[in-house]
């Protein structure tokens, strides 16, 4: 055979593996509202980019008539490209060949290229939409997935790795989005279950359909294992493409700069309007965040679960920035089991990969009862207080209004290392409220007075202006500086800045004993 002739065969070999389980299969994977492996990796990275690995593996197995269904690629289509420029390493599910189930050798495909990714310091993307286990071959797709979660766990905090379920992922599937940084979904599309309908219905009688056990929606709001759900794939590709924009390479790098001509030292009139006079009026801590960030751009992560704690990234000044914010909109900001998790698992992500953290603060506490307490609040709080004490990254916190009891401390206070902390003259910086101090300190007093509400009303006046202002606490240097809130911006630039080559350690260790 001639060159030329086998160049031909080539060809048509190529061909054939894009083709993946075939037209019919990849017509029908469109009338479900679902795109081929290969469209998603033209939409997720740039164009022309894509260089594809092991398009030529097939399955081993023979039983059960497979040894007449080979089809290259086996399942998974493998490779690297780039996005903005810059290198990610990609794997893309195909559900046209058998379900996109996980053999022996699809697995062997996808650690590869974690493999690859983790030498080379890259991110690593994974495009979910599988059966599961290749039923016919037994333990050995099992263990394929073992040697899946092991990367995983390996390049956790040393390179970004980010899951976008676009179809079902159940059983032992879903551990491997699981242990990754950032998990998106989309909406009728996707699902995640560690048990389907049908065997949940059989074991504890629940009927309920794929949506409501695993769809995005449920994910991103109740449960919180999925970050981001959107409408539609390509929305949901494009959302990766941005936050990618947000992350250095691996954790030796520092994010890249944002492109932004915003000036670093832009006053803002509208932010003294933000904060009511009144300190039990919820606002909007989106508000205070928009007005302060680079274009008023926030990437906002974990959106729809629980909304009272706020995290994502921005940019400030060009600087990659992480933040953190208490918001007064939903359950006046306090802290609960879940945003103490939510904001423990952000805060650790962004030390590990070098992000700066940016804190608003406006906390009154952690949220009392007998559900959070018997739930563990104790426990899921210290979390959060733990990531923050351990962070190492530039930290800076802004008080706007409230920072009560021991909230105040977790919340990157200069007690636990917080480089810059400021505050607005409408901060609140006290061991508690007013009403609750002056019941407990003047129980007495108010019991026996002839107009017990007028008694507390004095007290709690009295009590607001010896304790509820940033003062005392800028006395004793526990504030750097009590700013005007229109100087946010070009105060946190600064410090920012001047963050930039901060030098911090933790005691040597195997590793902390985070409480779980």
């Amino acid at each position: 055979m001639s060159m030329r002739e086998k160049l031909a065969r080539l060809e048509e070999l190529r061909r054939e593996a894009e083709q993946g389980g075939g037209p019919e299969r990849i017509a029908a994977q469109h009338e479900r509202g679902k795109l081929s492996a290969r469209e998603r990796l033209d939409l997720l990275l740039d164009a022309d980019s894509f260089v594809e690995l092991d398009r030529f593996v097939t399955h081993r197995a023979t039983e059960f008539g497979l040894a007449s269904q080979k089809i290259l690629g086996d399942g998974v289509v493998t490779g690297y490209g780039t996005i903005h420029g810059r290198l990610v390493y990609a794997f893309s599910q195909d559900f046209t060949v058998f379900g996109g189930s996980l053999s022996e050798a699809h697995a062997e495909k996808i650690v590869k290229l974690q493999d690859l990714a983790l030498k080379n310091g890259a991110p690593i993307i994974g495009l979910n939409d599988s059966g599961g286990a290749r039923i016919q071959e037994g333990v050995v797709s099992l263990g394929g997935y073992a040697d899946i979660f092991l990367r995983n766990t390996q390049a956790s905090g040393v390179i970004p790795q980010i899951s976008v379920i676009l179809g079902p992922c159940a059983g032992g599937a879903v551990y491997s989005p699981a242990i990754t940084d950032f998990v998106y979904m989309v909406r009728g599309t996707s699902y995640m279950f560690v048990t389907g309908p049908n065997v949940v219905k059989t074991v504890t009688h629940e009927d309920i359909d794929m949506e409501g056990l695993g769809g995005a929606d449920v994910h991103a709001s109740k449960s919180g294992v999925a970050h981001f759900a959107y409408d539609s794939e390509p929305e949901c590709l494009a959302a990766v493409r941005t936050l990618v924009a947000y992350l250095p390479q691996n954790n030796t790098e520092k994010a890249p700069a944002g492109g932004s001509h915003d000036p670093a030292d832009r006053r803002e009139e509208a932010i003294l309007d933000v904060v009511p006079d009144n300190p039990n009026q919820p606002y909007d801590m989106h508000e205070v965040i928009r007005r302060v960030v680079d274009d008023g751009v926030f990437y906002e992560v974990h959106a729809g679960f629980a909304p009272n704690i706020l995290v994502g990234f921005a940019h400030l000044g060009g600087h990659s920035v992480g933040i953190v914010a208490n918001q007064p909109a939903f359950l006046a900001g306090v802290l609960d089991i879940d945003s103490s998790v939510k904001g423990a698992r952000f805060v650790r992500f962004c030390d590990a990969f070098n992000i700066p953290l940016v804190v608003f603060e406006d906390v009154p506490g952690f949220l009392p009862g007998v559900a959070q307490e018997h739930g563990g609040i104790i426990r899921h709080g210290a979390k959060l207080l733990y990531a923050f004490s351990e962070a190492t990254v530039p930290k800076v916190t802004v008080i706007t209004r409230k920072a009560y009891g021991g909230a105040y401390d977790v919340m990157n206070s200069k007690h636990i290392r917080g480089d810059v902390n400021l505050a607005w003259p409408t901060a609140e910086i006290a061991v508690m409220g007013p009403k609750g101090a002056v019941e407990v300190l003047f129980r007495k007093e108010i019991a026996t007075a002839d107009d017990p509400a007028a008694a507390t009303e004095a007290r709690i006046q009295e009590y607001r202006e010896r304790f509820a202002h940033p003062y005392e606490a800028a006395a004793r240097g526990f504030v750097d500086d009590v700013i005007d809130p229109r100087e946010t911006r070009p105060r946190l630039v600064s410090a920012l800045d001047m963050l930039r080559n901060k030098r911090d350690e933790n005691p040597v260790r195997k590793h902390g004993n985070v409480p779980l």
